[in-house]
This record gives C-alpha cells, structure tokens and sequence, in this order.
C-alpha cells in the first residue's frame, strides 16, 4: 500500500468516526460499522487483483476528499435487510459505499404500473465524495422506470450503488447515463434480483469522467426471468472506462442478453469483462453476449473478455467479442457519394453508436444523448 493510499484511508477512518455518530438506527449503525470494517480489511483494490488488473485508481484514491453525506431515509427492518444483502466483499468501493451510503428507497406497489419514470441525479461538488446508495424494489406484478443520471462537473469522487429487487411478473426499466466532467472519478455497483417471470431491461451509457467503473451483478432466482444488460462506452482524450458484469443463471429456463458497444479515440482506454454463470440445475437457459469495439485512433486502447462458464448441456449460449476500425467498404460507399472523409467517418461511428442509443424508450433522454455524441464526433443531424 502506498503512502498515499493509506492517507486517505486513514482521512476516511477520520470522517466516518464523525459521521457514524449521527446514526441513530442501531441496525444501520452495526451494518454501517460492518462495511468500514471490510473496508478497513480490504482497502482500494489495485492492479494485483484480478477483477482490477486492467484499472489503477491510484490518481483517484490519492485524492483527499471531504465526504458529503446527505440525509437518508428512514429505513424499515425489512430494507435494513434488503441493504444488509449488498456485497462489500466485492472491493473497497463497495465497502466504502455502504458505510457512508446515503440511502434511499424506491417501492413500486404490488400491481401498480408507473407511467412517470424515477430520476435520479447526482452531482458531486469540487473535491467531496458522495455515496449514493439506492434500493428499489418492485414488488409482485408491478412496472416503473428507473432513470439514473451523474453529472459532476469538477474534480470529485462519486462511488454510488443500485440495488434492483424485481419481483415475480414485475417489470423495471433501467436508464444509466454517465456524463461526468474530465476530471471526476465515478465508481457504480449495480446489483439486481429477478424473480419468476420478472423482467429487467437496462442500457448503462458512459461518456464522462476521468476515470469510472461500473460493476453489473445479476441474478435469476426463480425461472421465466428475462433481462437485457446493454451499454455504451464512448471514449476520448485520457479517459479509462471499465465494466466488470456478471449474470449469474441460478435456476431453470432464463433469458440474459447483453451487447455493449464501445467507440474510443486519442488515448483513451476501455475494459469490458462480462461473465455469463450457468449453473447446473439451470437447464433451459438462453444467455447471448456481445461486446464490440470501435477504435478510432492508433493510440486508444480496448482489453475485453467476454466469459461463459456452463454446468448444463440443455442450454442456448453464445458470445464474441471484436476490436477494429470503421469498415473501409462502407466507408468507400459514402465517400463515392460525394460525402467528406471526415463527415463520412463520424456518421458511420455515429451509426455505431446508436444502436444503442435508440434503445432508450424516452425521448428527451435520446434526444440529449444523441446530441452529446455528435457534439463528440463535430457533426450535426441536419448535415
């Protein structure tokens, strides 16, 4: 451990010794305890672990951050529970989340659909952390949409974690849109639970920060479920975007789909590990992954491993993953019909990148989304 390093956890120790003295929840104030103590155990991980060989955060755990930690809410035993489940064994973000958590919860009634989606957004101000924690639960036969958004603009750490509980036949529809400034540090943990007959549809959208990480773990826990965990990474300059994902197919007859798309250039450098859990009793299962690169410079970068890990014959899987640059006959194609080089390039990247994009099911969101990537590539939708 670097000098460093051990400074901020030690700033860390410091001002969750001030901070765990306001918890008047003894329940949320033992599981709170808890997680500091792993973090104190495990500390930031670096490049020795495994799941981080790819990502040093040595630039961001160095930083001396002024935590700021707002108001959670008041929590009944059963979403103590539920916050309890979150895995801070996973690494010392995790960890560190939990224990400075600002919790919120989110329940969908049984059988009610919710026309209005949830927003959520997150901005950190200069050099403070946050730590965001929410739970939703979507109880039996109930439907919503979860729009959750960062937007730092200065140099700041947001560590923010999701737990997603789908009941049996409900529905959550789930928007991550990652804009930060050049010079944040954003770290997400998603963690979801589906249920029989459950459906669970993300698209995780990651054009900002300096340095982000985004844990995705999935689980089927009663058969029917269906889940699509998509994403886009859209890279420039510096910036380091990793995505660890794993989907885990417990029980029988489950449907996972997973593409994620990445667009890098200048030095920009992008991770993907996506693991794909089939279990043994897990029969019936349809599990498609995809992950696929677009490198627009000699100096950008993409270490990606797509993962299938299969204990049962009676199953239907795939996956692939490729890195390379625009396809030079389409690109030939445009440009015989009198289009510039450039403009030619940017709308095939552009065309790339939608496929995503146009996932999103709510048109102020794609319509601004649509509009940063083409701010990213100079061109306009009229030309």
């Amino acid at each position: 451990m670097t000098s460093s390093t051990a400074t901020t956890q030690t700033v860390f120790a410091e001002q969750f010794r001030e901070f765990i003295k306001g918890e008047t929840n003894d329940a949320v104030r033992a599981m709170r305890e808890q997680a500091f103590a792993s973090f104190t155990a495990s500390g930031f991980p670096t490049p020795k672990n495994e799941d981080w060989k790819y990502t040093n955060v040595a630039s961001l755990v160095s930083g001396q951050w002024s935590v700021a930690c707002g108001q959670s809410q008041e929590l009944t035993p059963a979403d103590v529970e539920i916050a309890r489940r979150f895995g801070v064994d996973r690494n010392g973000f995790a960890a560190l989340n939990l224990a400075f958590g600002e919790i919120k919860v989110i329940r969908i009634a049984k059988d009610t659909s919710i026309a209005e989606p949830f927003e959520l957004n997150f901005a950190a101000a200069e050099n403070t952390a946050i730590f965001p924690h929410i739970l939703v639960i979507a109880e039996t036969g109930s439907k919503a949409t979860i729009i959750e958004s960062y937007a730092s603009q200065t140099k700041s750490f947001t560590n923010a974690a999701v737990q997603v509980i789908v009941e049996d036949n409900a529905s959550v529809t789930h928007y991550r849109v990652q804009k930060d400034g050049a010079e944040a540090f954003n770290i997400g943990t998603t963690e979801v639970s589906l249920g029989r007959d459950s459906r669970y549809d993300s698209t995780n959208i990651n054009l900002g920060a300096a340095i982000s990480r985004h844990d995705i773990d999935l689980k089927f826990t009663a058969e029917g479920g269906e889940a699509w965990v998509d994403g886009l990474y859209m890279l420039g300059g510096r910036q380091h975007s990793d995505t660890h994902s794993v989907i885990d197919h417990t029980v029988p007859n489950c449907v996972s789909h997973q593409t994620y798309k990445g667009v890098l250039n200048d030095h920009s450098r992008g991770v993907f590990n996506g693991k794909v859990f089939v279990r043994e009793n897990a029969h019936g299962t349809d599990a498609q992954q995809s992950n696929k690169n677009l490198l627009l410079s000699n100096d950008a970068r993409v270490d990606t491993k797509p993962q299938l890990e299969i204990f049962n014959d009676d199953v239907k899987c795939s996956h692939g993953a490729t890195v390379g640059q625009l396809e030079e006959e389409e690109l030939f194609y445009l440009l015989t019909r009198g289009l510039p080089e450039t403009l030619a390039k940017n709308l095939l990247t552009y065309g790339f990148a939608e496929a995503i994009i146009r996932k999103i099911g709510i048109e102020s969101i794609k319509t601004d989304l649509d509009a940063a990537v083409l701010n990213r590539l100079s061109v306009k939708l009229e030309v």
